[in-house]
């Protein structure tokens, strides 16, 4: 059993469920993989081993008849979600040790399906900043070269479901919180359509844009997910093949958006090849000028959200808050109001005709990043390439297996129309295939 922190989820719920692993096996097994590993990887802000086990073992206990769809699963939690039984903290001094009675609704979700809920994953500060996660003094590092970001605000979720410390875990999108780490580690990462899952209990940056984000090894393990919070779409399920789909490629650089690295530039074009290798077609097309406002548009009703968020931390502690979140609330970026409604109208205007794009193709294919996760830790990195999707509240997946000129995981994003995620998840399993077969980079 000392392996079995290399299953993922469903490979491990196969083994539970045929009793041929038991919870509390498995949980020993990624204990052992983070003692070994998070000495370089410092994926949690808070993890209880006694804790871990003694809820393996009530979930070991549990008769098979009354076991959820999720029994024994183990998943990390980012620390701006809140749990009942372990400490929320948000990275931030004002909230170290706080310790909340209830659980977050996804959390609440998770456990009546039967998951144990195994620590707190490290996130920047309040999942609003881009300087990485200090816990401790040291900052949360990429498992693939500890020199480098894990991408953020999500940092621990992605670095621990990358380092097989965990097999499934929850982060949160703003802008690019869900999928940047999802390439960087070289994992599937999912943001769902906006809203479709609970945010009760979530710290809130943008009541507009915030979205819980899943992160697996497999589309498998999201699909586990999405069934668990009921995300459906309204047409019937219908088997995917790639042979003979068609696909939009988003053509890049826009004015708008600044230049990708070789490693995306490389990514964008050998996943085109593939497709096509396969039998698809692949579309090169191009954002009408209508839509070329999405990055402006976000940063500015992001920012006015921020004003709102961040006040009575501001209020309470100027002091103790990074320079972002004190920017946002005195508006140094002089931002009218007439300039928040006139981006909340527009992006408002466009997703109906992204949906509508969209759901002329199997899916369009964007850029996760703009290339392989850049040395350092003290900036997480871009989001460019992922928050105009985050305002356009459609599903998006990262779908790992390319690589850049060091030799680091890239991944590539799908996106479909709002509340297709199950179709893309279809989509998605199938490109993942290709993609990790012959896209060059293996875990």
């Amino acid at each position: 059993m000392a392996e079995s922190f290399r299953l993922s989820a469903t490979e491990a719920q196969a083994k539970i469920n045929g009793g041929s692993l038991t919870v509390e096996d498995y949980a020993k097994s990624l204990l052992s993989r983070i003692e070994q590993r998070d000495s370089a990887v410092h994926a949690w802000a808070y993890l209880d081993h006694d804790l871990v086990l003694q809820r393996a073992r009530e979930l070991d206990n549990i008769p098979r008849e009354q076991r959820g769809p999720l029994h024994g699963i183990p998943i990390g939690i980012k620390d701006v979600i809140l749990t009942k039984d372990m400490p929320t903290q948000y990275n931030s001094p004002l909230y170290e040790n706080q310790a909340p009675k209830i659980d977050a609704g996804c959390v609440a979700t998770l456990r009546h399906s039967g998951a144990l809920i195994f620590g707190k994953t490290t996130t920047t500060e309040f999942a609003a900043t881009t300087v990485g996660p200090p816990y401790n003094g040291i900052k949360t590092a990429n498992p693939h070269d500890p020199t480098r970001t894990p991408g953020g605000s999500s940092s621990g979720s992605g670095a621990a479901v990358g380092d097989l410390q965990i097999p499934i875990s929850l982060g949160t999108q703003t802008g690019g919180s869900t999928i940047r780490p999802g390439s960087f580690n070289g994992i599937y990462a999912l943001k769902p359509t906006w809203n479709s899952i609970s945010r009760e209990g979530l710290k809130i940056y943008s009541l507009i844009f915030d979205t819980l984000g899943l992160y697996a090894r497999s589309v498998d393990d999201l699909k586990l997910l999405l069934d668990v919070f009921k995300v459906v779409d309204d047409e019937p399920g219908e088997e995917f093949k790639v042979k003979g789909a068609k696909f939009a490629l988003l053509k890049l650089p826009t004015p708008e958006w600044p230049e990708l690295g070789s490693g995306t530039k490389d990514a964008l074009k050998k996943g085109a090849e593939l497709l096509r290798a396969h039998g698809a077609e692949v579309e090169e097309i191009e954002l009408p000028e209508e839509f070329k406002t999405m990055p402006k548009c976000h940063t500015r009703v992001q920012a006015g959200d921020g004003r709102v968020s961040f006040l009575s931390d501001y209020l309470r502690a100027k002091d103790q808050l990074d320079p972002l979140l004190i920017q946002h609330v005195e508006n140094t970026n002089k931002f009218t109001r007439k300039e928040q409604l006139q981006a909340f109208d527009a992006l408002a205007a466009m997703r109906p005709k992204i949906d509508a794009l969209a759901d002329q193709y199997a899916a369009i294919i964007v850029p996760s990043v703009l290339d392989e996760a850049p040395v350092g830790q003290q900036s997480t990195g871009d989001a460019a390439y992922c928050a105009p999707w985050t305002a356009m509240h459609v599903p998006v997946v990262n779908i790992p297996g390319f690589k850049g000129g060091n030799g680091l995981p890239i991944g590539l994003s799908l996106l479909s129309g709002r509340y297709r995620d199950q179709h893309l998840l279809r989509v998605c399993g199938e490109v993942g295939k290709i993609f990790e077969a012959e896209g060059g980079w293996t875990r």
